[in-house]
């Protein structure tokens, strides 16, 4: 059996269904009317992260190394991390905009992946001795994981500034004592994570303005993404330490991971210590958006680091 064509079919199958997902979002959307376009989008991205899971577990056995090791395998993994966080944010939240805003950027990152890289960097390649390691797994699988949650997070910040037109709005409750409104929740949980202050009930929530659900739901997601990316940050530290003998280089990937690191914390530190809601968090989360990209893509191009392997030199 010829596995890389085996490889690139399934790709393929995942680039056209999230396609179609993309249409299906978007009509679910306009017409709320038909509640089976909702379980139609959620299978259609539960089929995606099936059929990469495959793909990366096809080239994991065939390669004989957890495929993380150059920019093709970094962009699948990334396209599964961020269907994974779409399901499993979509299992609590009741809304077609998480699908509306993460599909369009699962169709880039994976099309970008498969039709713009010139085929000789989809080839697996051999580890370079340093990455023979366990850590490959534990810091690279973390960091990326954390880029979704955080990417999809700071999607819904740019989407509420749109939406008030950058105006400084009114929203009811507070970032330590909030009620996730006009999202229907499917449990208690995803109301009360990250917020000590609030107190466990079960009456249901009330409808209210959608750029208060956006900003409630943004400050979730990325309330999930930072401890991810705190454990990366970590991880990567210690394995630099054993594999080069220094935690700190400051080669461009760390030092941009580090600003992603800032820019994040300060907006949980606004929210959590000064009550921040609104525009101000959402501003800072907006230029994280940038500044995760700017992290996990743009640096590469340099060719610079320790981080440079298997990228654009």
């Amino acid at each position: 059996m010829n596995w890389d064509l085996t490889h690139n079919t399934i790709v393929n199958i995942s680039f056209f269904i999230l396609l179609l997902n993309l249409l299906t979002n978007w009509c679910s959307i306009a017409f709320p009317r038909f509640i089976w376009l909702k379980t139609f989008n959620q299978s259609q991205v539960i089929v995606v992260n099936v059929l990469i899971s495959i793909a990366l577990t096809n080239r994991w056995i065939t390669y004989k190394y957890f495929p993380l090791s150059n920019l093709y395998e970094s962009l699948l993994f990334l396209t599964w991390c961020l269907t994974f966080a779409q399901i499993l944010i979509a299992k609590q939240i009741k809304s077609q905009l998480i699908g509306a805003l993460s599909v369009p950027i699962e169709v880039f990152v994976l099309a970008f992946a498969s039709l713009s890289l010139p085929s000789d960097m989809q080839k697996a390649s051999p580890l370079v001795p340093a990455l023979h390691s366990n850590w490959l797994v534990m810091h690279v699988t973390v960091m990326i994981l954390s880029y979704a949650f955080l990417i999809i997070g700071s999607l819904l910040s740019i989407l509420f500034l749109l939406i008030t037109k950058g105006e400084t709005v009114e929203l009811q409750g507070n970032s330590t004592g909030y009620t996730l409104n006009n999202i229907r929740t499917k449990n208690n949980f995803w109301n009360h994570s990250y917020s000590p202050q609030t107190t466990l009930s079960n009456t249901p929530t009330t409808p209210s303005s959608l750029p208060e659900s956006l900003d409630n739901l943004s400050y979730r997601i990325i309330g999930l993404g930072f401890p991810l990316l705190t454990i990366g940050i970590i991880s990567g530290a210690v394995w630099a330490n054993e594999a080069w003998g220094s935690y700190w280089s400051w080669d461009p990937k760390e030092t941009w991971a580090l600003i992603t690191w800032i820019i994040f914390a300060s907006y949980l530190h606004s929210r959590l210590t000064k009550s921040w809601q609104g525009k101000k968090p959402a501003i800072l989360a907006s230029v994280g958006f940038f500044i995760v990209w700017i992290c996990y893509l743009g640096v590469n191009f340099l060719g610079q680091g320790l981080h440079s392997y298997g990228w654009f030199a």
